[in-house]
């Protein structure tokens, strides 16, 4: 179990004010890490960080529009000089909204792949020269619409698809240094699913659609980002860890129709 422990390192998490990216910082921090936390609300992450200083560990919150790749880029650097070291990142920051084909226009494509894509590569590119000379970690949050096909999501779809692949590509180019593996996330109960969660119809139409017959927990992604983050992965990398309930097909029907 002594593998699973992260006394004495530093981690980054964006998107960390709230839902998977808050689990994931606490997971690190109960597992020895200090963590540099950085969203656009200030509040959500002070509260983030109380729990991450409760579990023992130091947190930074940084609150920054990490739609701004040179502001995800400047959050390696705080973390270093504020830890004196850096480890790992956590790319959770990412989204989109769905669309119907006629309405997804070049543009939505573009803030897709800048949102999910160049902002994970912005933070993960000016991290390189922090992590250590072995043993550096980086996990990309990514998401089985990346893999599967449904209607409404070819923005959000094809960005984390980018997000997989680049993965791939990037832990070639990182090792043997750096690891670099993603999560493909299914659906979670996050603040993005509240419609769902308070429609018992469309709550038991996700659920009846998951082989595990239920809706993701936070906690499930950050324990898979805690494994990858890890010495316990130490042989694992360019990998697509799944975390979707065994799903294979879209588990929501957005209803839209036929054009």
């Amino acid at each position: 179990m002594d593998r699973f422990r992260l006394d004495g390192r530093a981690a980054i998490v964006t998107g960390a004010g709230r839902g998977i990216g808050a689990a994931c910082a606490v997971a690190l921090a109960e597992a020895g890490a200090d963590v540099l936390v950085s969203a656009r609300t200030e509040d959500q992450l002070r509260k983030v960080a109380q729990q991450i200083e409760a579990a023992g560990a130091r947190a930074l919150v940084v609150p920054a529009d990490l739609a701004d790749p040179d502001a995800a880029a400047e959050l390696a650097a705080r973390a270093a000089d504020a830890f004196g070291r850096l480890d790992i990142v956590v790319n959770n920051m990412g989204g989109a909204l769905p669309r119907a084909f006629m309405d997804t226009e070049p543009r939505h494509l573009d803030n897709a792949f800048q949102f999910n894509v160049s902002t994970a590569h912005a933070l993960t590119r000016a991290a390189v020269p922090h992590l250590p000379g072995h043993g550096g970690s980086v996990v990309n949050i990514s998401s089985v619409m990346g893999r599967v096909a449904g209607r409404g999501y070819l923005a959000y779809g094809s960005a984390k698809a980018a997000l997989a692949h680049y993965t791939r590509l990037a832990a070639l180019d990182l090792a043997p240094r750096i690891r670099v593996n993603a999560i493909a996330v299914g659906s979670v109960a996050t603040s993005a699913l509240d419609i769902v969660m308070n429609d018992d119809a469309m709550r038991a139409q996700m659920e009846s659609g998951t082989p595990l017959r239920r809706i993701g927990d936070p906690d499930d992604v950050a324990a898979a980002v805690l494994y990858l983050a890890s010495p316990a992965a130490a042989y694992v990398t360019g990998s697509v860890l799944r975390v979707d309930g065994g799903i294979d097909t879209p588990n929501l029907d957005l209803g839209l129709p036929d054009l």
